[in-house]
């Protein structure tokens, strides 16, 4: 075999690959309605946009040290002192290129074969594939609506044995767009201390949050900080996905790792990047809290016109910018004699025939469900949604 084992194995991700497609039929002229995007629909703020240029001026385009910048790390630890009420040294952060990047340092320095993973389902795609780079295995435990797809902590201390290394959080979730509370959070770290297990917690959606305020799993004690290493970034909060700037803090010895990994991989992260990245985590906040009122209203939209469609239902996300919606009352429906099986047939035939560009809940974990992105406008909004309802009406 010419690719490696553990290579060959790794899936592209299905997210990209469908707003691929989405872009190939626009180019060729047709008006698709696009609800799969991950990012923002806001320009990087002009504040942030003026300190890289300024950097480049300064001639700042050369190597930096691979874990980020002095400058970046003193805002990082500032966010987290202000933000979070946590405490890290320098040494206990590590800048990467992307939320992603830190993860998949993350996973890495810390799992080997033979480890297990836990991981939420649904879960975001990434998520496995790096734990199978890592020659680890995913242990998977499904959640539902009646626990607001939350794990509870019976599932957590169940799922946990002696070949158990790390849990995956994400809060707020992509892609249901649920919150932990502190309450959960405390019931799952008695489980997470108990074991001995490391928690990652990825938290890039923390900004991007509407009814409740965020809590880090990291926050609640000493020794929950000592077992947590915490990811989060610039890209969602700050629509600066393009800029590829992550970070994670955790216990000294697994950021050295991280560190060690990243010094064979990517080095460090751009010069340029992390400049702006400066500005954006202590510039003034004003852009951040406008694109997060937008979304709180097309989130109000959105689970308001999904519920009043006949077959859909969806429940109000905390966070993020996504609509997790449950299509099991369309499965096994068809269209023009095909028919509909799981959630890539309903993904592939609302493209072709209704040219709107959802995300299959497979690729999540779970075959019953849709993911609408609602960082689009609210004209796409409107006229996306009416195009899934009339589509919707024909499956018979």
């Amino acid at each position: 075999m010419l690719i490696s084992r553990r290579i060959s194995q790794i899936s592209p991700s299905p997210t990209l690959s469908i707003t691929a497609k989405a872009k190939k039929m626009q180019a060729e002229g047709i008006n698709v309605i696009g609800f799969g995007a991950g990012e923002p629909d806001f320009d990087t703020p002009v504040n942030i946009k003026e300190a890289a240029k300024k950097a480049i001026d300064k001639g700042f385009t050369k190597y930096t040290p691979t874990g980020g910048t002095k400058e970046l790390k003193d805002a990082i630890r500032v966010k987290f002192k202000k933000d979070n009420a946590l405490d890290y040294s320098a040494e206990e952060i590590l800048v990467s290129c992307g939320a992603k990047h830190s993860i998949f340092n993350a996973v890495v320095a810390l799992c080997g074969d033979g480890d297990e993973v836990i991981l939420p389902s649904p879960y975001w795609v990434s998520y496995p594939e790096i734990v199978r780079v890592a020659g680890a295995k995913a242990v998977i435990l499904n959640t539902t609506q009646e626990t607001n797809f939350k794990i509870t902590p019976g599932q957590l201390e169940s799922a946990i044995n002696l070949k158990t290394k790390l849990l995956i959080l994400n809060s707020p979730s992509n892609p249901t767009g649920m919150v932990y509370s502190e309450k959960e959070l405390r019931e799952l770290s008695k489980i997470i201390l108990k074991s001995g297990i490391y928690c990652l917690s990825d938290e890039i959606y923390e900004k991007v949050i509407y009814d409740e305020g965020h809590v880090s799993i990291a926050s609640l004690d000493e020794e929950m900080k000592k077992k947590t290493m915490v990811v989060n970034g610039v890209s969602k909060a700050y629509s600066m996905t393009g800029w590829r700037i992550g970070y994670c803090a955790g216990p000294k010895e697994i950021i050295q790792a991280m560190s060690n990994l990243q010094d064979h991989s990517t080095s460090n992260p751009t010069s340029i990047a992390q400049a702006a990245s400066v500005e954006a985590l202590n510039g003034n906040q004003g852009d951040l809290t406008k694109m997060v009122a937008e979304f709180k209203k097309r989130r109000d939209f959105m689970v308001n016109r999904v519920n009043s469609i006949k077959g859909l239902r969806t429940i109000k996300p905390q966070g993020a910018f996504y609509c997790w919606i449950n299509i099991a009352n369309i499965l096994s429906k068809g269209i023009s004699g095909r028919k509909i099986a799981n959630s890539m047939d309903l993904t592939d035939a609302l493209l072709q025939s209704a040219h709107v560009a959802v995300v299959p809940g497979g690729v999540f974990g779970d075959d019953s469900y849709i993911r609408l992105s609602y960082a689009t406008s609210m004209e796409n909004i409107v006229e996306g949604l009416n195009r899934i309802e009339k589509f919707i009406a024909t499956l018979i």
